[in-house]
């Protein structure tokens, strides 16, 4: 690109608690010209001009008419992660900006982090680990047990590509798997995890050990799992979610919890994130809680990075306003 001035990229920043990060940057500056939210604001009728997509690193920067109105030569918006309930999407293809996201290349980590947390919160690893380490602890109680994972029945609600890797990852525990979604998947497909397909919810809370939760957060995901869906559960099963926290109504779960509705949750996502340090669920001791980390890895990180950069580079010359996302 010698000789050729670099397309304009605006991020929120670099560093910090949501910034794109510095190595990242490293890689992005060969490719693009970046300009932060900061020195955007510092000079909006020069650089609204020259911005042509822009970078969307932990939902940041947040993406609103008055911003769209600013960036007149505005092609693209590249989102990190599988969901796009951050966007506004009718309003981006108002302006004829496209939209891309990086559905596929996080579903493999946070498909094993749906095991982890299914087999933690089982097996009670995070107690285990505290009496291990306790310097009051002077002998391990021979009646301290977890709940068995091989065999057990799991239901997955959301067959989508994060849903069916769990499914792939949960045939070699042997375990009975269930699923609802909005389409049922092909025959071939069923067989090859040894799935069963529930068409009502109902069907499939009333009988697995483990739920999990993959869904995309839509209009009608909202708040999916209430009070009624888990008073359907057993008293015994586990509620696991690697979607988004609005899937639950957090609410009704720490009811739930609380009067032994359901015997425990793993949660990689909550409303909001973090929870107020005084929320009742930090308190309940069947609580599993991770920091959505279900893309957290080193590798993953960096092919979402190369993929919104190609992203970015296709999405400027295409003169096709396309969505490319997917529900479950």
């Amino acid at each position: 690109m010698e000789g050729q001035e670099l397309p304009c990229v605006l991020i929120d920043c670099i560093g910090g608690r949501h910034g794109v990060y510095e190595d990242h940057a490293e890689f992005l500056r060969e490719r693009f010209c970046l300009i932060t939210m900061k020195e955007y604001l510092e000079n909006k009728s020069f650089l609204g001009k020259k911005i042509r997509a822009i970078y969307m690193w932990y939902h940041k920067p947040v993406i609103n008419e008055e911003l769209l109105q600013s960036l007149p030569n505005l092609k693209i918006v590249a989102s990190s992660g599988a969901g796009v309930d951050h966007l506004d999407l009718n309003l981006l293809s108002s302006y004829g900006v496209k939209v891309s996201n990086t559905p596929l290349i996080v579903s493999t980590d946070t498909a094993d982090l749906g095991m982890a947390l299914m087999l933690a919160s089982s097996r009670r690893l995070v107690e285990g680990h505290q009496m291990a380490i306790s310097p009051d602890t002077e002998y391990f109680p021979a009646n301290w047990l977890g709940v068995e994972v091989s065999g057990a029945t799991l239901g997955i609600i959301g067959m989508g590509t994060i849903g069916y890797k769990v499914a792939e990852r949960a045939k070699a525990f042997e375990m009975k798997i269930l699923y609802h979604n909005r389409k049922q998947r092909n025959k071939e497909e069923e067989r090859a995890v040894g799935a069963i397909y529930c068409k009502k919810i109902d069907d499939l809370l009333q009988q697995a050990d483990f739920v999990m939760l993959a869904v995309k957060l839509t209009p009608q995901t909202h708040k999916l799992i209430g009070k009624r869906e888990l008073q359907l559960m057993k008293p015994t099963a586990i509620l696991i979610n690697i979607s988004r926290g609005l899937v639950v109504d957090q609410d009704a779960l720490v009811e739930a919890l609380q009067s032994k509705v359901i015997k425990a949750a793993a949660l990689d996502v909550t409303y909001p994130e973090p929870l107020p340090r005084d929320h009742p669920l930090l308190k309940l001791k069947d609580v599993l809680l991770t920091p959505h980390i279900g893309s957290a890895t080193v590798k993953t990180r960096h092919l979402m990075k190369e993929n919104m950069t190609e992203s970015i580079q296709a999405g400027r010359s295409s003169g096709t306003t396309a969505l490319r996302w997917d529900l479950e």
